[in-house]
Parts: C-alpha cells; sequence; structure tokens
C-alpha cells in the first residue's frame, strides 16, 4: 500500500523538523507500505516552508504544497486530498505538526485499515485520554463531542479528532467540495459524510489515543472556529434527517 501523511502547517518550524525525522521512517515499522509526508504550508510567517523545502530536496518522501497565504486547516486539508487522489495513494493520514498526535501510533492506525475504512483516534473511547489540558477546555471538548454525536448519529465519540487514517476510495466517493468548514467544524463535516456516503457501507473505527498539549508554538483555537462548529452541527442533523448527504 501507499500511504500520504497530510501534515498542515502555520509558524511551526518549531516543531516540523523534529516531526518530519521521525516520519520519514515510519514505514519501516509498517510490512508492505510505502509512506509520504506532504506539507501544505500556509505562507508561514516563521518560514516553516524553508525547513520542509530543505528535507524534499533530501529526500522525495516530503512534498511541499506552499500557498500565498493563511487560508484554513479545512482548505488545506482538501488540497491534500485531491493530491492523495491525483497521485494514486491507497490512504491518507490526517494530523497535526505541534506533537499533540503521537507519530508512532500510525502504524497502528495503518493496521486497522485491513477491517475498516476510516479510523479515527479517539481521545475518548476509554474515558479521557488528554494531557496538560486546562479543565475548562476539556470539559467544553467533550460536551462538543457529545452534542456533534447525538445530532449526527455518527458513532463515534471523538468527532473533532484530528488524528485519522482514510482510505482514499472514501474520499473519491465523498464530494470533497462540499465540505465548508475549518478546525474542529472541518473533522465534524467529515467524518459525517463519510458515515452516511455511499448509503453508510464505510466502516469507521476508533482507536484509543493519548492526546498531548502541543509542545510548541501557539494554539489556533478561536471563538469563530468554536461557534463555526456548533451551527455547523446544526445543519448536519438537518442533512441526516432529509437524507441529503
Amino acid at each position: 500500500m501507499k500511504g500520504l501523511v497530510i501534515i498542515p502547517t502555520y509558524n511551526e518550524r518549531e516543531n516540523i523538523e523534529k516531526l518530519l525525522k521521525i516520519l520519514i521512517d515510519i514505514d519501516k515499522n509498517i510490512p508492505d507500505t510505502k509512506i509520504d509526508i506532504l506539507v501544505v504550508d500556509d505562507n508561514s510567517p516563521d518560514r516553516t516552508w524553508e525547513v520542509v523545502e530543505e528535507f524534499s530536496r533530501r529526500t522525495e518522501k516530503v512534498k511541499l504544497i506552499k500557498r500565498p497565504s493563511k487560508l484554513g486547516l479545512g482548505t488545506a486539508y482538501k488540497v491534500g486530498f485531491k493530491y492523495a487522489i491525483e497521485n494514486n495513494y491507497d490512504f491518507v493520514v490526517q494530523m497535526d505538526a505541534d506533537f499533540s498526535h503521537n507519530p508512532f501510533d500510525i502504524p497502528k492506525m495503518v493496521s486497522l485499515l485491513q477491517k475498516s475504512d476510516f479510523v479515527v483516534g479517539s481521545r475518548y473511547l476509554n474515558g479521557v485520554s488528554v494531557i496538560n489540558w486546562p479543565i475548562r477546555r476539556l470539559i467544553l471538548s467533550y460536551l462538543a463531542n457529545l452534542y456533534a454525536r447525538k445530532l449526527t448519529g455518527v458513532p463515534v465519540k471523538d468527532l473533532t479528532s484530528g488524528f485519522t487514517c482514510i482510505k482514499t476510495k472514501v474520499l473519491k466517493k465523498m464530494d470533497i467540495e462540499k465540505l465548508k468548514s475549518d478546525g474542529y467544524g472541518f473533522q465534524i463535516e467529515l467524518k459525517t459524510y463519510a458515515n452516511y456516503c455511499d448509503n453508510s457501507r464505510f466502516v469507521l473505527t476508533e482507536m484509543p489515543i493519548i492526546f498531548e498539549e502541543r509542545r510548541g508554538g501557539k494554539s489556533k483555537m478561536s471563538k469563530r472556529i468554536i461557534v463555526e462548529a456548533f451551527f455547523l452541527v446544526i445543519k448536519l442533523f438537518f442533512k441526516r434527517f432529509f437524507k441529503r448527504f
């Protein structure tokens, strides 16, 4: 199999070099699998893209798409999904650049594709597995996922998780252009469309992970992203009710 790890970046110079060094060799632990890395950078002021460019000169496993300005997480992933489809990858991995997602979890996620189409790295599958979050943010995240799960009907406890492994056949079946949200909203929207497209024939599986607050840099979370996700879930509820996925 051939996989692509997609990493959207904006001011992640502090983390990206360490992460790429790990990911370049991650497929050594996955039999019969080759994994490349695609960084989609939004013209980071800290010049994250320079580090990625240097890696891409050293190895063909690292790819870079540099965009002209800050265009958002959701559109970055859409660019990555299209790249994966156009270049015949069998699956993609979504992950953050800040080490909140453990890259050493990737081999296990890929192994689960043998019986699943969409693997979600879940913070809430076995209780709560989050390190270094303030209690207020933890409660907000947990309740947001409960709210999203009840209204969308998607049987996933961590709908806002940004750490996933997806077969590209799922992305091909979905209309990626219908995904309009950003941040948490994008992750909810993606899993909901995957769950309902193709008459729910795709299998979604959760895998427990330990989520650790970013090691460096600044969080991209904002009130706008939270509000957007809240109203998106209502929209998805009506789409589910009228079967318009």
